[in-house]
């Protein structure tokens, strides 16, 4: 008898709840993930490739319920599992990718905020990150006995010609010094200087005695110093998730729009170029924010002569090599089974059919059983494994 497989109680309420709600789960994406195969494993080769000490970026566009939310969850809990960290924010009229008046920063804070590792997947993770660089640090220094601040600008090494590198080993040390001297006033500082917490250089130079925070200005380059530091404290690599990207659409400025669609356009040439490493962006927006030539990211040139469709992929054949993956509605021909839709998870890590009975067992319609159990139609747009007959 298999017990490993059945859903936890808490797991499975938490599922039924999201879902009568018409929100995506935190958890337990893979008892009712259907279709997608081949986009999932687009993205599963992406997080392999940052894993490696690669770059990816991909745009992810679908309609409103298409499915673009519950499909970035998913990738990111692939990430996880690959021990990348991931971080995602949603864009929102005081969250954009570049601003003058504290959005970007905002959006930063927002990201990290949500910092989420295999260990810690609900968010706020960033301490533990830390931490564990801090006791690498401190088991080093004992082994060689050598100073502990002097390993930690040693093993920061690589930060050190990027813009705002230097900073980032002043406030380890400081984190360190805390932790030994019980500050919680000054762990606290350095943590909110890693989520880009402080809004004037003065009054992180009065905490910290550094030079630099994030602002608006540099908010892609924090990424990219987050990205080798998480590295260095012995992860894979940075996700980066951003959905609602169709904000950046509704903005009225076309100035503000295009200064955005430049930071974009300086992410994907950086990742196409091969200039950034152990860092991947995976971005939700609609079809109107990609396809528009008056708002959307085709009425800036350089983003759209990169982001064109392949002209060879037409008659049913779709080109997932490129930065854009669009999602169109389930048909009944894509409700798969859910072990063909996750790349790389062990058979026995899946549930099973009394497991999918145990978040739903109320009746369903004929359209929604399973092909395997009913001759006759696959299910309907929409359904999932958790649809069983009882």
């Amino acid at each position: 008898m298999q017990t490993n497989n059945l859903i936890r109680p808490r797991d499975r309420d938490a599922i039924v709840q999201a879902l009568a709600a018409g929100v995506v789960p935190r958890a337990g994406l893979r008892h009712i993930q259907v279709g997608r195969a081949a986009e999932i494993g687009a993205l599963v080769r992406d997080i392999d490739r940052i894993a490696d000490g690669g770059a990816a970026i991909r745009f992810v566009i679908g309609e409103y319920g298409a499915g673009k939310t519950f499909f970035l969850n998913l990738v990111r809990l692939i990430a996880l599992e690959r021990k990348l960290v991931t971080i995602h924010a949603d864009l929102a009229p005081d969250r954009r990718i570049h601003a003058s008046a504290g959005q970007a920063r905002g959006l930063y804070a927002e990201a990290v905020r949500n910092m989420a590792t295999r260990t810690k997947p609900d968010g706020g993770a960033l301490g533990s990150v830390v931490e564990r660089f801090v006791t690498d640090a401190v088991k080093e220094a004992q082994q060689h006995g050598e100073a502990v601040e002097r390993v930690i600008d040693r093993k920061l090494a690589p930060l050190q010609d990027e813009v705002g590198g230097f900073d980032y080993a002043v406030v380890l040390k400081a984190y360190w010094r805390s932790s030994e001297e019980g500050d919680e006033g000054l762990k606290a500082a350095a943590l909110r200087w890693l989520r880009g917490e402080f809004s004037t250089r003065t009054e992180a130079r009065q905490a910290l005695g550094v030079r630099t925070i994030v602002d608006d200005g540099n908010v892609y380059d924090a990424l990219n110093l987050l990205a080798t530091f998480v590295r260095l404290a012995g992860y894979g690599g940075l996700f980066v998730v951003f959905d609602e990207l169709v904000n950046l659409y509704k903005l009225q400025s076309a100035q503000a729009r295009n200064q955005n669609f430049e930071q974009i356009l300086r992410i994907l040439n950086d990742v196409l170029q091969g200039n950034t490493r152990g860092l991947g962006f995976a971005l939700g927006g609609t079809p109107e924010f990609l396809l528009d030539t008056r708002r959307g990211l085709y009425s800036y040139q350089a983003l759209q002569s990169r982001l064109a469709e392949n002209s060879f992929a037409k008659g049913g054949l779709v080109d997932l090599s490129g930065p854009v993956i669009r999602l169109q509605n389930l048909t009944p021909g894509r409700c798969t089974t859910p072990r063909s839709a996750w790349p790389g998870r062990r058979r026995r890590e899946w549930p099973s059919a009394g497991s999918a009975r145990a978040v739903c067992s109320r009746p369903v319609s004929a359209a929604c059983r399973s092909p395997a159990r009913r001759p006759g139609p696959r299910p309907a747009p929409g359904c999932t494994p958790r649809h069983r007959p009882p």
